[in-house]
């Protein structure tokens, strides 16, 4: 059971984390709850890491998570229906879930944060994140980030050639680069996007 005051700072840090990517310190706490003294704040945040709907993942207060069902709230979003981006349809609500942890998450992920507009065909933008799967191995087709002379890194889709590959962008101003095969070392599989308004 919590007081009117952990449910006030549990709500200002769940929903700062969801914003920024990670948690407030004390005095943004404070100033995000109207909590002046940096003791108190201190104390109730430890009393949520002791109830359990926080914990503690590294040093200082940029290392604090959410935990069990606020934890849950980030990853787990209602899925309302569908909508239209062409012609309009009626709108019939659904009561099911996406459960972005299945999706995206996993120990075999990692996020990248795109520079360039060689995939912006892909829908892949300047400043989007994507999401990866860690592999070695990748089918034609695939949107892969690739090593190239275990240098430069890439985003693009693979096609193979026989002994060759050919890294394709998503951009019709610009080439496909073709190396053998022995340069190009596959890193992981685009497995989602990510883009903030």
């Amino acid at each position: 059971m919590l007081t009117r005051l952990e449910e006030k700072l549990l709500q200002f840090i769940t929903h700062y984390i969801a914003q920024n990517g990670r948690a407030p310190t004390l005095e943004e706490i404070g100033a995000g709850t109207g909590v002046r003294s940096k003791g108190t704040v201190h104390r109730y945040v430890e009393s949520l890491v002791s109830k359990g709907h926080l914990r503690r993942t590294g040093r200082g207060w940029r290392g604090i998570r959410l935990a069990g069902e606020y934890d849950r709230r980030l990853i787990i979003l209602p899925l309302e229906g569908r909508i239209a981006a062409g012609k309009p349809i009626e709108a019939i609500p659904d009561q099911d879930e996406i459960n972005f942890s299945d999706l995206l998450l996993g120990p075999d992920r990692y996020v990248l944060k795109v520079s360039g507009d060689s995939m912006i065909d892909a829908g892949i933008l300047d400043g989007d994140m994507v999401v990866v799967r860690k592999t070695d191995s990748a089918d034609n087709g695939d949107i892969v980030v690739a090593l190239i002379d275990n240098e430069e890194a890439t985003l693009k889709r693979l096609r193979r050639h026989g002994d060759r590959v050919e890294l394709i962008p998503a951009n019709s101003a610009l080439a496909s680069m073709v190396y053998p095969g022995d340069r190009v070392q596959i890193q992981g599989v685009v497995v989602g996007q990510l883009r903030l308004y």
